[in-house]
């Protein structure tokens, strides 16, 4: 088949190579270069530069909006686009242009979470499991018909990092799937019941409130972990919370009982992995070596 792939982040990589390696992708578009590193160098994107290496043409255009862009994308006479995380909007005209359609990779068992961050807000929610579905795209967000999903499980080991590469894997080998068998496939409207949103993270929802329930904190670390990363203040400055889990314990909410494990409103957080500010990521005894004077405290 004649693919046009749209992607930007790494999620949106696996997709490209087992697509690449079945089809021809006639193009793929990314979002612009963007300043980066120290010396704010405009950088591409992490498909834009597997796309290069594979040879591939590579465009990016700031919008689809111009009569231009939408004649450009329909000239490449493509069977279907593949659309993963690509960040701008698809106008109708870049929806029709294709034989086949579009086809989204959404990191979500639709209809729930729909939007920016399902990975995220599905740790979050305490959801038992997630998935990626295969969906036919169409104006709205994330509402268009499903061809195809898998499934796995969330456990409480996962940190969105670890969801993202597992779901990026599953994508991939999902599209290929669907590809492959898109002349048999029928697409399923979705539920009108089940519909939830996946809002983009706010830097504002980092911080922790020690006296919320230690399962509630422990999925918000998990959820924003690495980036943007949980936090709270300790005697010694800011910390940022990688990883965590909800223990048996009691005290007043934030003080250090033992070790790294913390009193919450419920419960108690044992801290498995922080990070010091400007500093790497490092287990709790290791923090606790370098600073002694964290035990017994209480963090805010």
């Amino acid at each position: 088949m004649r693919v046009i792939f749209m992607g930007t982040p790494e999620f949106s990589v696996p997709a490209l190579e087992a697509i690449h390696a079945a089809h021809d992708v006639i193009c793929v578009y990314t979002q612009p270069p963007r300043p980066a590193g120290r010396g704010k160098q405009p950088r591409p994107t992490p498909v834009h530069q597997r796309a290069e290496a594979l040879g591939l043409p590579v465009r990016h255009p700031a919008s689809l909006k111009s009569p231009e862009a939408q004649a450009g994308f329909a000239a490449l006479a493509a069977d279907v686009a593949v659309v993963v995380a690509y960040g701008l909007i698809l106008p109708q005209p870049v929806l029709d242009a294709p034989r086949q359609g579009c086809l989204n990779i959404h990191a979500s068992l639709l209809p729930r979470w729909r939007g920016a961050a399902p990975i995220q807000r599905a740790i979050m929610a305490g959801d038992a499991e997630t998935g990626v579905c295969i969906m036919q795209m169409e104006a709205g967000l994330d509402t268009g018909p499903v061809l195809l999903c898998a499934r796995t499980p969330i456990t409480e080991a996962d940190t969105s990092a670890a969801l993202h590469d597992r779901l990026s894997q599953m994508g991939a080998r999902l599209i290929r799937e669907a590809l492959a068998r898109l002349p048999e496939l029928e697409a399923v409207p979705q539920p009108e019941n089940g519909v939830s949103y996946a809002a983009k993270i706010d830097k504002s929802e980092a911080r922790l409130d020690w006296t919320r329930p230690a399962a509630e904190l422990a999925r918000q670390i998990r959820g924003l972990s690495p980036f943007p990363g949980a936090w709270c203040e300790t005697p010694s400055g800011r910390l940022k919370l990688l990883d965590a889990r909800a223990v048996a314990g009691q005290g007043a909410p934030g003080q250090v009982l033992h070790g790294l494990t913390v009193a919450c409103g419920e419960g108690a957080l044992e801290l498995r992995a922080v990070q010091r500010e400007g500093k790497r990521a490092m287990g709790a005894e290791e923090l606790l070596r370098g600073s002694p004077e964290l035990a017994g405290t209480v963090f805010s």
